[in-house]
């Protein structure tokens, strides 16, 4: 049975909070190249910034890091993998009480718009 998610601030969201596997549940490519290793990846991997993607016939890695803009605080992940280098805004993060399930939404430079969950 699954939790009750509840939004999370943010402006406040501690970098910790985005790390973990996260399994692709959604995607928009837009105008996103859909060869690219980013709109392939069926599987996330966030670890003390270390990138894992996965999908079949793919697995690489690479580095993530959180950035804040200055003005609203508004958390940003960049991500570089290979010769992917790009930004996407957290528009969205959803957590249960625990912490046992949450879902992520993205919205990449490339327009690309990306929902996460775990597990």
């Amino acid at each position: 049975m699954s939790d009750v998610l509840f939004d999370v601030n943010l402006q406040q969201l501690p970098d910790d909070f985005l790390t973990g596997v996260w399994r692709v549940a959604d995607r928009v490519l837009n105008r996103t190249d859909p060869a690219s290793a980013l709109a392939r990846a069926e599987q996330f991997s966030l670890q003390a910034g270390r990138l894992q993607v996965s999908a079949p016939g793919l697995h690489d890695s690479g580095r993530w890091r959180v950035q804040r803009d200055e003005l609203l605080n508004r958390p940003y992940l960049e991500l570089e993998l290979g010769q992917e280098q790009t930004r996407a805004l957290v528009t969205r993060l959803r957590r249960s009480r625990t912490g046992s399930e949450s879902q992520l939404s993205l919205y990449f430079q490339s327009g690309m718009e990306m929902q996460l969950a775990q597990p």
